[in-house]
């Protein structure tokens, strides 16, 4: 039902595309904004991943850097079923986390240094296992073809304001014209936040079968949102097309940013999965593929996490500032 929904609301956004394309040119413009809507979906197809972890200044971290974060996605991607993403560090206090990638054979997961800093590692795990889930169901994919038509949508209505607006043939009129343009934008966004949070309901869900703990999801969820009120994040600023990619919106922080909210309710997230941890009674269902970290905290034998390399946020130029920052997590 879900992939109908997207499928559908994709359908809405070429046609949006095409009728602003009529507005313009009649049906000379509307062909021409369909072969242009089939050629950015191309571009996107092949270099999405590309695009958005320029755009968010995301840098690709070695195993050597954080070979214990490796590990942990290489263990959740094979209970997700898909090969080892590629993984990604934004240098950002806020806490956040985003998947890109055009099918899980591309894929790449990236995360903050916020994240990393101020989430526990079961939480950390359950960010990972939501974007793993993001990857296999081609979501990413998706997102950003959604984008890139509501972008492409946004830009044409412009040019449609100043030409075919104006143009006394229009087929609709110049009022009509006026109106489509106004209109076709404000529709692109809202069809842009449906199929966002219709996927990431589904991604939570599946993330917390990853893991087997929902509750470590829907802590680090609160966690997230909550932070990302009070910490900005300048690449997604810099680029609020990209926030609805992120697992929490990244721009919650200034008024007026949730009126167009990208993101289901953070509260009814939550809810749904200490829901789902009720009904399938995790604590007692040892069927459930567990972590070495969790399987340690039920015997009774788990241990602060080592200060190894492996466990700390690879170096970057906010080292030597962030030396007194007390609210440390698992990777130092």
């Amino acid at each position: 039902m879900n992939a109908i929904r997207t499928t559908f609301l994709l359908a809405v956004l070429t046609g949006l595309f095409m009728a602003i394309g009529f507005v313009i040119g009649g049906r000379g413009g509307m062909m021409l904004a369909l072969l242009m809507a089939l050629m950015m979906n191309m571009f996107s197809f092949w270099n999405s991943d590309k695009i958005v972890l320029r755009m968010q200044n995301a840098k690709a971290i070695s195993f050597q850097q954080s070979p214990d974060l490796h590990e942990m996605v290489a263990r959740l991607s094979q209970n997700a079923g898909i090969p080892s993403p590629q993984i990604y560090l934004i240098e950002s206090d806020q806490p956040n986390a985003f998947a890109t990638g055009r099918n899980p054979e591309n894929a790449a997961v990236a995360v903050s240094t916020g994240l990393i800093k101020r989430l526990s590692y079961d939480e950390i795990e359950g960010v990972v296992a939501h974007e793993l889930a993001h990857i296999r169901s081609r979501d990413t994919l998706t997102m950003t073809i959604t984008a890139t038509l509501a972008g492409a949508i946004s830009m044409l209505a412009q040019f449609g304001l100043f030409f075919g607006a104006r143009n006394s043939n229009s087929p609709i009129g110049p009022i009509g014209s006026i109106l489509m343009v106004i209109v076709a934008p404000i529709a692109a966004l809202l069809v842009q936040m449906a199929v966002s949070r219709v996927r990431e309901y589904e991604a939570d869900r599946d993330g917390a079968e990853i893991t087997g703990n929902p509750e470590a999801l829907a802590r680090a969820l609160d966690k997230i949102a909550n932070h990302a009120k009070q910490i900005s994040n300048v690449y997604a600023r810099r680029s609020p097309g990209m926030a609805h990619m992120y697992i929490i919106n990244p721009l919650a922080g200034k008024r007026g940013d949730n009126w167009f909210s990208t993101h289901p309710n953070v509260k009814n997230r939550v809810a749904a999965l200490m829901e789902m941890a009720k009904e399938q009674q995790l604590s007692q269902n040892e069927s459930w593929p567990r972590s070495r970290h969790n399987a340690a905290q039920q015997t009774g034998h788990a241990q602060s996490a080592p200060r190894s390399a492996g466990w700390r946020v690879p170096k970057t130029a906010r080292d030597q500032r962030d030396n007194n920052d007390t609210s440390k997590g698992p990777w130092g």
